[in-house]
């Protein structure tokens, strides 16, 4: 069985990993220099994609990426006999949209943060100025690589951003429309889950780190690092989530006339008065898949195609009682500009795993880098104590000019 995989991460590394088995054979397309049979291209373009598919003879593709989801790559594919993990573009609006997600989550009472949605600058800054207390958050509400979402600590920094996304079009059409939402506070917790529309069966919780720096400085970027399970998601949290946000979400997409098969992610937000939704994802989060995914017991391809047919009811799930971190090695400036090309160099055997995601193999075939998010270093241990430890004794084994990554990836969890 051949078995296509659209995306270049350490997320499609990870996947790649599970889907390998005896018979199969997996596929990526762009892939990466972690990913041995990657074929050139465009994961947006979908005749190039549908092409890949005839001539690898592919039999079911995983579409990981939120631009694909969001240009409807699942529905073409589908259409032309070829079928896949993910949603529909209609109902990948729940990340392609902040505006759709809240709006659903507003209507049918799923706990999130109070909104307010505008499409023009004056209403908006308008609004800004009643507000009585701050800091507020500022959500593009298109797709922005992950960085689209702001928090801002006074009016004068609110006005900045919203002139910046609405009228200077910082993330291009994506910030025409802008969700300005209150601030939430409490732990942070993400929430992977495999879906058939009406099943839903959570994965390990983690938790992530999106910041740039130590100690939750810098700049936001796609994850820094991550690490799982949570310890903040206790057995009676994860129920109250399950009844008052996991289903009720279900419920609602396929009230809309857009059920949701694939994987949907939960952003969480543990506060005094219960958990909230953050946001939404349509797909696998990177760098939690990476953690997450070590953790999973039983054949990833069965429990997709289960998705994909609405049978994920009768698949038997399980997840490992270990503890999984993942440490990124990012190119320095990320997630501003950064250079390319530059040599990788291991030390000798790790203890862990190493998921390529910005990095490609040069002409001689050696390891450079080739993206902001270089690395994912894993490990798994009996304990979360245990597998930080062995993931930044991977760390330290590892070389590229400019090398960034942070220090206390796991700390937070580690004190709770």
């Amino acid at each position: 069985m051949n078995i296509l995989i659209l995306g270049s991460g350490g997320r499609e590394a990870a996947i790649a990993a599970c889907l390998e088995k005896e018979g199969r054979t997996v596929y990526a397309l762009p892939g990466n220099g972690g990913i041995a049979n990657s074929i050139p291209g465009s994961a947006v373009d979908r005749d190039a994609v549908l092409a890949a598919c005839r001539k690898y003879d592919i039999s079911y593709c995983v579409v990981t990426p939120d631009d694909p989801l969001a240009a409807g790559m699942v529905d073409y594919l589908q259409e032309h006999g070829i079928p896949c993990f993910g949603p529909t573009a209609r109902a990948a609006r729940i990340e392609s949209s902040k505006a759709f997600a809240k709006d659903l989550m507003h209507r049918y009472g799923i706990p999130t943060a109070k909104a307010m949605t505008f499409s023009s600058l004056d209403q908006a800054l308008a609004f800004v100025r009643t507000l009585k207390t701050f800091p507020v958050v500022i959500k593009a509400d298109g797709l922005a690589l992950g960085k689209g979402v702001s928090i801002v600590q006074d009016l004068e920094e609110a006005a900045q951003m919203l002139r910046a996304m609405m009228e200077d079009g910082r993330f291009g059409s994506a910030g025409r429309t802008v969700v300005i939402e209150e601030f939430l506070t409490g732990p942070e917790v993400s929430v992977l889950s495999f879906t058939d529309g009406r099943t839903i069966i959570p994965m390990v919780s983690a938790m992530d780190h999106k910041r740039a720096c130590d100690n939750d400085q810098g700049p936001n970027t796609g994850g820094m690092g991550t690490i799982a399970p949570n310890p903040y998601y206790t057995e009676e949290v994860a129920k109250e989530c399950m009844e008052k946000i996991f289903l009720p979400t279900l419920s609602a997409l396929r009230k809309e006339g857009c059920p949701f098969s694939g994987c949907l992610y939960f952003g969480l937000m543990l506060t005094q008065d219960g958990p909230k939704v953050i946001e939404y994802n349509a797909r696998f989060g990177d760098p939690e898949t990476q953690v997450v995914l070590p953790l999973l017991q039983g054949d990833l391809l069965e429990i997709m195609t289960a998705c994909t047919d609405g049978t994920l009811d009768k698949v038997r799930i399980s997840f490992s009682d270990e503890a999984c971190c993942c440490v990124i090695l990012a190119s320095e400036g990320y997630p501003g500009r950064y250079e390319k090309g530059r040599p990788i160099t291991i030390d000798g055997p790790l203890e862990g795993q190493i998921r390529i995601a910005g990095a490609l193999r040069n002409g001689n075939g050696d390891l450079v880098t080739n993206g902001g998010r270089v690395l994912g270093i894993v490990a798994k241990a009996p304990t979360l104590a245990q597998a930080v430890e062995a993931a930044y004794r991977d760390v330290e084994k590892i070389h590229f000019e400019g090398c960034q990554f942070r220090h206390d990836i796991g700390r937070r969890a580690l004190e709770a």
